[in-house]
Protein backbone atom coordinates (compact mmCIF):
# COMPACT_ATOMS: atom_id res chain seq x y z
CA UNK A 1 0.00 0.00 0.00
CA UNK A 2 0.99 3.48 -0.94
CA UNK A 3 0.95 6.04 1.48
CA UNK A 4 0.88 9.55 1.41
CA UNK A 5 1.83 10.96 4.58
CA UNK A 6 2.39 15.00 3.22
CA UNK A 7 0.36 16.85 5.98
CA UNK A 8 0.16 20.88 4.44
CA UNK A 9 0.76 23.49 6.54
CA UNK A 10 -1.85 26.40 7.93
CA UNK A 11 1.47 28.83 7.64
CA UNK A 12 2.52 27.61 4.67
CA UNK A 13 4.25 30.64 2.92
CA UNK A 14 5.78 31.61 6.52
CA UNK A 15 9.07 30.89 6.72
CA UNK A 16 10.33 28.27 9.27
CA UNK A 17 12.85 28.35 12.67
CA UNK A 18 14.32 24.81 11.84
CA UNK A 19 16.22 23.57 14.92
CA UNK A 20 16.09 20.98 17.33
CA UNK A 21 13.44 19.70 20.35
CA UNK A 22 14.39 18.17 23.66
CA UNK A 23 17.79 19.43 23.95
CA UNK A 24 16.92 18.43 27.80
CA UNK A 25 14.29 17.54 29.66
CA UNK A 26 13.21 21.57 30.98
CA UNK A 27 13.46 22.24 27.24
CA UNK A 28 9.90 20.54 26.73
CA UNK A 29 7.80 20.62 29.98
CA UNK A 30 4.07 19.77 30.43
CA UNK A 31 1.70 20.04 32.59
CA UNK A 32 -1.52 17.91 33.06
CA UNK A 33 -4.60 20.45 33.20
CA UNK A 34 -7.08 18.22 35.51
CA UNK A 35 -10.68 18.02 34.85
CA UNK A 36 -11.48 17.78 38.34
CA UNK A 37 -9.64 18.80 41.70
CA UNK A 38 -9.17 15.91 44.38
CA UNK A 39 -11.64 16.60 47.13
CA UNK A 40 -9.83 15.94 50.20
CA UNK A 41 -11.91 12.69 51.15
CA UNK A 42 -11.69 9.41 50.01
CA UNK A 43 -10.57 6.06 49.27
CA UNK A 44 -7.98 6.76 46.48
CA UNK A 45 -4.52 9.24 47.30
CA UNK A 46 -4.02 11.37 44.18
CA UNK A 47 -0.42 11.90 44.39
CA UNK A 48 0.63 15.02 42.21
CA UNK A 49 4.72 14.35 40.47
CA UNK A 50 6.79 16.19 38.72
CA UNK A 51 9.64 13.27 36.46
CA UNK A 52 11.96 13.60 34.03
CA UNK A 53 13.52 10.80 31.89
CA UNK A 54 10.78 8.22 33.56
CA UNK A 55 8.20 6.82 31.77
CA UNK A 56 4.49 7.47 33.22
CA UNK A 57 4.46 3.06 33.25
CA UNK A 58 8.12 3.55 35.07
CA UNK A 59 6.29 5.73 37.97
CA UNK A 60 3.02 4.12 38.30
CA UNK A 61 5.08 0.64 39.29
CA UNK A 62 7.33 2.62 41.47
CA UNK A 63 4.02 3.81 43.34
CA UNK A 64 2.61 0.78 43.34
CA UNK A 65 6.08 -0.79 45.26
CA UNK A 66 5.77 2.14 47.80
CA UNK A 67 2.49 1.39 48.79
CA UNK A 68 2.36 -2.72 48.23
CA UNK A 69 -0.47 -2.43 46.26
CA UNK A 70 -1.13 -4.30 42.30
CA UNK A 71 -0.09 -1.83 39.70
CA UNK A 72 -3.19 -1.85 38.60
CA UNK A 73 -4.51 -0.04 41.42
CA UNK A 74 -2.55 3.15 40.49
CA UNK A 75 -4.80 5.30 37.89
CA UNK A 76 -3.38 7.77 35.61
CA UNK A 77 -5.34 10.23 33.43
CA UNK A 78 -2.89 10.01 30.58
CA UNK A 79 0.85 9.11 29.83
CA UNK A 80 3.01 11.60 29.74
CA UNK A 81 6.88 12.29 27.62
CA UNK A 82 9.89 10.09 29.10
CA UNK A 83 12.01 12.90 27.58
CA UNK A 84 10.79 16.01 29.21
CA UNK A 85 9.90 17.70 32.57
CA UNK A 86 6.58 16.69 33.02
CA UNK A 87 3.89 16.92 35.98
CA UNK A 88 1.17 14.95 36.40
CA UNK A 89 -1.48 13.34 38.96
CA UNK A 90 -1.74 9.59 39.61
CA UNK A 91 -4.39 7.64 42.22
CA UNK A 92 -3.57 4.99 44.55
CA UNK A 93 -6.58 3.45 45.88
CA UNK A 94 -5.35 3.21 49.81
CA UNK A 95 -9.05 3.09 51.93
CA UNK A 96 -9.12 5.07 54.74
CA UNK A 97 -6.21 6.52 56.03
CA UNK A 98 -4.99 9.37 58.76
CA UNK A 99 -3.10 12.11 58.56
CA UNK A 100 0.19 10.92 59.66
CA UNK A 101 -0.35 8.45 56.80
CA UNK A 102 -0.81 11.63 54.10
CA UNK A 103 2.15 13.45 55.69
CA UNK A 104 4.60 10.21 55.02
CA UNK A 105 3.52 9.71 51.34
CA UNK A 106 5.88 11.71 49.85
CA UNK A 107 9.24 10.57 52.03
CA UNK A 108 7.54 6.74 50.85
CA UNK A 109 7.06 7.47 47.59
CA UNK A 110 10.56 9.14 47.21
CA UNK A 111 12.10 5.84 48.70
CA UNK A 112 11.00 4.21 45.71
CA UNK A 113 10.75 6.31 42.54
CA UNK A 114 13.01 9.32 41.62
CA UNK A 115 10.11 11.96 41.50
CA UNK A 116 9.34 15.61 43.09
CA UNK A 117 6.22 14.92 44.69
CA UNK A 118 3.99 18.59 44.48
CA UNK A 119 1.38 17.33 46.55
CA UNK A 120 -0.84 14.34 47.65
CA UNK A 121 -4.43 14.53 48.47
CA UNK A 122 -7.56 12.37 49.16
CA UNK A 123 -10.28 11.83 46.40
CA UNK A 124 -13.87 9.49 46.46
CA UNK A 125 -12.95 7.41 43.22
CA UNK A 126 -9.74 6.30 40.57
CA UNK A 127 -7.67 8.46 38.13
CA UNK A 128 -8.63 6.80 34.88
CA UNK A 129 -7.42 7.34 31.14
CA UNK A 130 -9.16 10.63 30.04
CA UNK A 131 -9.70 11.96 33.12
CA UNK A 132 -7.94 15.26 32.02
CA UNK A 133 -8.83 18.90 30.07
CA UNK A 134 -5.30 18.56 28.61
CA UNK A 135 -1.94 19.58 28.79
CA UNK A 136 -0.01 22.66 28.90
CA UNK A 137 3.32 23.04 27.20
CA UNK A 138 6.03 25.09 26.77
CA UNK A 139 8.43 24.18 24.84
CA UNK A 140 11.69 25.28 23.63
CA UNK A 141 13.14 25.17 19.78
CA UNK A 142 17.15 25.07 19.97
CA UNK A 143 19.45 25.88 17.65
CA UNK A 144 17.42 27.85 14.96
CA UNK A 145 18.65 28.22 11.30
CA UNK A 146 18.35 31.96 11.69
CA UNK A 147 19.59 34.10 14.71
CA UNK A 148 18.30 36.72 16.56
CA UNK A 149 16.04 39.34 15.53
CA UNK A 150 14.97 37.10 12.37
CA UNK A 151 14.01 34.09 14.84
CA UNK A 152 11.87 36.06 16.94
CA UNK A 153 10.01 37.81 13.99
CA UNK A 154 9.55 34.46 12.47
CA UNK A 155 7.93 33.26 15.47
CA UNK A 156 5.58 36.08 16.01
CA UNK A 157 4.44 35.88 12.43
CA UNK A 158 3.67 32.39 12.80
CA UNK A 159 1.97 32.54 15.98
CA UNK A 160 -0.20 35.45 15.24
CA UNK A 161 -1.41 33.28 11.84
CA UNK A 162 -1.93 30.25 14.06
CA UNK A 163 -3.67 31.91 16.79
CA UNK A 164 -6.08 33.56 14.03
CA UNK A 165 -7.02 30.59 12.62
CA UNK A 166 -6.28 27.39 14.72
CA UNK A 167 -4.28 24.00 13.54
CA UNK A 168 -6.11 21.22 11.92
CA UNK A 169 -5.94 18.51 14.88
CA UNK A 170 -3.63 15.74 13.10
CA UNK A 171 -2.24 13.06 14.58
CA UNK A 172 1.76 13.18 15.35
CA UNK A 173 4.40 10.87 13.38
CA UNK A 174 5.00 9.56 16.40
CA UNK A 175 1.45 8.06 15.97
CA UNK A 176 2.15 7.14 12.40
CA UNK A 177 5.77 5.52 13.47
CA UNK A 178 8.75 6.29 11.23
CA UNK A 179 7.91 6.36 7.81
CA UNK A 180 4.78 5.37 8.34
CA UNK A 181 5.70 2.01 9.86
CA UNK A 182 2.93 1.55 12.28
CA UNK A 183 0.38 2.03 9.73
CA UNK A 184 1.90 -0.24 7.38
CA UNK A 185 1.89 -3.04 9.88
CA UNK A 186 -1.65 -2.06 10.94
CA UNK A 187 -2.53 -2.57 7.41
CA UNK A 188 -1.54 -6.40 6.94
CA UNK A 189 -2.78 -7.41 10.30
CA UNK A 190 -6.43 -5.26 8.73
CA UNK A 191 -5.63 -7.38 5.19
CA UNK A 192 -4.71 -10.53 7.53
CA UNK A 193 -1.73 -11.05 6.26
CA UNK A 194 -0.28 -10.78 9.72
CA UNK A 195 -0.99 -12.05 12.68
CA UNK A 196 -0.25 -10.66 16.49
CA UNK A 197 -1.03 -11.76 20.07
CA UNK A 198 -0.18 -9.43 22.02
CA UNK A 199 -3.44 -7.45 22.23
CA UNK A 200 -2.07 -3.88 23.35
CA UNK A 201 0.16 -3.65 19.92
CA UNK A 202 -2.62 -4.89 18.01
CA UNK A 203 -4.81 -2.03 18.93
CA UNK A 204 -2.29 0.11 18.65
CA UNK A 205 -1.31 -0.29 15.48
CA UNK A 206 -4.87 -0.81 14.31
CA UNK A 207 -5.62 2.72 15.88
CA UNK A 208 -2.67 4.13 13.36
CA UNK A 209 -4.19 2.85 10.71
CA UNK A 210 -7.69 5.07 11.25
CA UNK A 211 -4.86 8.02 12.69
CA UNK A 212 -3.45 8.25 9.23
CA UNK A 213 -7.36 8.26 7.11
CA UNK A 214 -8.09 10.57 10.12
CA UNK A 215 -4.75 13.13 8.83
CA UNK A 216 -5.62 12.11 5.38
CA UNK A 217 -8.77 13.86 5.79
CA UNK A 218 -7.54 16.86 7.29
CA UNK A 219 -4.86 17.33 5.10
CA UNK A 220 -7.32 16.73 2.02
CA UNK A 221 -9.95 19.49 3.67
CA UNK A 222 -6.74 21.69 3.88
CA UNK A 223 -5.51 21.48 0.32
CA UNK A 224 -8.74 22.10 -0.65
CA UNK A 225 -9.11 25.12 1.08
CA UNK A 226 -12.41 23.86 3.52
CA UNK A 227 -10.44 24.26 6.60
CA UNK A 228 -11.59 27.75 7.76
CA UNK A 229 -15.24 26.96 6.73
CA UNK A 230 -17.74 24.85 8.22
CA UNK A 231 -19.17 22.52 5.43
CA UNK A 232 -23.13 21.26 5.12
CA UNK A 233 -23.35 18.45 6.40
CA UNK A 234 -20.43 18.70 9.19
CA UNK A 235 -20.70 16.79 12.29
CA UNK A 236 -19.92 20.06 14.76
CA UNK A 237 -18.89 20.49 17.93
CA UNK A 238 -19.57 22.68 20.73
CA UNK A 239 -16.36 24.14 22.29
CA UNK A 240 -18.09 25.33 25.83
CA UNK A 241 -20.20 22.04 25.95
CA UNK A 242 -18.12 19.43 24.12
CA UNK A 243 -21.84 18.96 22.31
CA UNK A 244 -22.30 17.54 18.93
CA UNK A 245 -25.07 18.29 15.71
CA UNK A 246 -25.30 18.38 12.41
CA UNK A 247 -24.34 21.52 10.15
CA UNK A 248 -28.22 21.63 8.12
CA UNK A 249 -27.51 25.66 7.22
CA UNK A 250 -23.82 26.01 6.75
CA UNK A 251 -24.43 29.80 6.51
CA UNK A 252 -26.20 30.21 9.67
CA UNK A 253 -23.31 28.24 11.82
CA UNK A 254 -20.81 29.68 9.66
CA UNK A 255 -20.14 33.13 12.16
CA UNK A 256 -20.04 30.95 14.91
CA UNK A 257 -17.11 28.88 13.29
CA UNK A 258 -15.33 32.16 12.89
CA UNK A 259 -16.45 33.44 16.33
CA UNK A 260 -14.62 30.14 17.91
CA UNK A 261 -17.71 28.84 19.40
CA UNK A 262 -18.01 25.79 17.44
CA UNK A 263 -15.62 23.63 15.21
CA UNK A 264 -16.43 20.52 12.70
CA UNK A 265 -14.94 17.09 13.78
CA UNK A 266 -12.93 15.14 11.73
CA UNK A 267 -13.57 11.13 11.27
CA UNK A 268 -11.63 8.06 13.25
CA UNK A 269 -13.28 5.12 10.75
CA UNK A 270 -15.52 2.68 12.54
CA UNK A 271 -19.19 1.50 12.45
CA UNK A 272 -20.33 3.49 15.47
CA UNK A 273 -18.85 6.73 13.81
CA UNK A 274 -21.27 9.37 13.71
CA UNK A 275 -21.49 9.75 9.76
CA UNK A 276 -21.17 13.38 8.53
CA UNK A 277 -23.97 13.74 5.73
CA UNK A 278 -24.47 15.89 2.26
CA UNK A 279 -20.83 17.78 1.18
CA UNK A 280 -18.54 16.94 4.32
CA UNK A 281 -20.23 13.13 4.43
CA UNK A 282 -19.05 13.30 0.17
CA UNK A 283 -15.58 13.87 1.53
CA UNK A 284 -15.44 11.60 4.12
CA UNK A 285 -16.60 8.82 1.67
CA UNK A 286 -13.78 9.77 -0.80
CA UNK A 287 -10.70 9.16 1.93
CA UNK A 288 -12.39 5.97 2.73
CA UNK A 289 -12.84 5.13 -0.68
CA UNK A 290 -9.35 5.72 -1.54
CA UNK A 291 -8.11 3.32 1.77
CA UNK A 292 -9.75 0.31 -0.05
CA UNK A 293 -11.04 -0.01 3.33
CA UNK A 294 -15.14 -0.03 4.24
CA UNK A 295 -16.80 -0.08 7.73
CA UNK A 296 -17.38 -4.14 7.26
CA UNK A 297 -13.39 -4.75 7.36
CA UNK A 298 -13.24 -2.34 10.28
CA UNK A 299 -16.01 -3.63 12.24
CA UNK A 300 -14.61 -7.44 11.68
CA UNK A 301 -10.99 -6.14 13.47
CA UNK A 302 -13.36 -4.28 16.20
CA UNK A 303 -12.17 -0.82 14.93
CA UNK A 304 -15.04 1.07 16.21
CA UNK A 305 -14.65 4.89 15.19
CA UNK A 306 -15.82 7.84 16.52
CA UNK A 307 -15.20 11.39 16.01
CA UNK A 308 -12.61 13.84 16.62
CA UNK A 309 -12.24 17.55 17.11
CA UNK A 310 -10.83 18.58 13.84
CA UNK A 311 -9.71 21.95 14.89
CA UNK A 312 -7.79 22.77 17.45
CA UNK A 313 -7.43 26.28 19.15
CA UNK A 314 -4.45 27.92 20.66
CA UNK A 315 -6.02 31.13 22.08
CA UNK A 316 -2.93 31.01 24.59
CA UNK A 317 -0.35 30.40 22.29
CA UNK A 318 2.97 32.62 22.86
CA UNK A 319 6.32 32.83 22.08
CA UNK A 320 9.30 33.98 23.68
CA UNK A 321 13.19 34.69 23.02
CA UNK A 322 15.36 32.97 25.10
CA UNK A 323 18.92 33.53 24.34
CA UNK A 324 19.67 32.15 20.74
CA UNK A 325 16.45 29.78 21.31
CA UNK A 326 12.75 30.74 21.09
CA UNK A 327 10.45 28.93 23.55
CA UNK A 328 6.73 28.03 22.42
CA UNK A 329 3.97 28.03 24.95
CA UNK A 330 0.43 26.73 24.38
CA UNK A 331 -2.54 24.64 25.61
CA UNK A 332 -4.26 21.51 23.77
CA UNK A 333 -7.08 19.55 24.85
CA UNK A 334 -6.63 15.84 25.40
CA UNK A 335 -5.84 13.50 22.35
CA UNK A 336 -4.03 16.97 20.55
CA UNK A 337 -0.24 16.37 19.63
CA UNK A 338 2.19 19.14 20.49
CA UNK A 339 4.39 17.88 17.48
CA UNK A 340 1.31 19.43 15.33
CA UNK A 341 2.25 22.93 17.14
CA UNK A 342 6.17 22.48 16.51
CA UNK A 343 5.87 21.44 12.77
CA UNK A 344 4.33 25.04 12.08
CA UNK A 345 7.12 26.76 13.61
CA UNK A 346 10.37 24.40 12.93
CA UNK A 347 8.85 23.58 9.33
CA UNK A 348 11.56 20.18 9.39
CA UNK A 349 10.61 16.76 8.45
CA UNK A 350 8.02 14.56 10.41
CA UNK A 351 9.91 11.95 10.15
CA UNK A 352 12.69 14.49 12.33
CA UNK A 353 9.88 15.14 14.05
CA UNK A 354 9.08 11.30 15.32
CA UNK A 355 12.25 10.86 16.22
CA UNK A 356 12.24 13.90 19.02
CA UNK A 357 9.06 13.10 19.74
CA UNK A 358 7.30 10.51 22.13
CA UNK A 359 3.99 9.58 23.56
CA UNK A 360 5.40 7.57 26.18
CA UNK A 361 3.96 4.50 24.32
CA UNK A 362 0.17 5.64 24.51
CA UNK A 363 -2.42 4.84 22.78
CA UNK A 364 -5.50 7.34 23.27
CA UNK A 365 -9.33 6.39 23.63
CA UNK A 366 -10.78 8.80 20.71
CA UNK A 367 -11.01 6.37 17.71
CA UNK A 368 -10.42 2.76 18.80
CA UNK A 369 -6.68 3.73 19.57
Amino acid sequence: MELDLRLPYCTEGLPGLGGQLRAAPDAFVVEEIPLYEASGAGQHLYVNITKEELTTREVQRGLAEAFDLPYRAVGFAGMKDKFARATQTFSLLVGHVDDDFLKAAPARIGSKTPVTVNWVRLHRNKLKKGHLLGNRFAITVTRPSVEGEEAAARAAAIAEQVRNCGLPNYYGPQRLGQNGGNVRRGWELLQGNKRMANRWLRSLLLASVQSYLCNRYLALRQQQGRFTTLLTGDIAKKHATGGLFVVADQAAEQGRFEEKEISFTAPIYGPKMWEAEAEAGELEQVILAESGLDMGSLARAKMMGTRRLGRILLNDLSVTQKGTDIVVAFSLPKGAFATTVLREFMKVSDDLLAQTAADDGDIDKDGGT
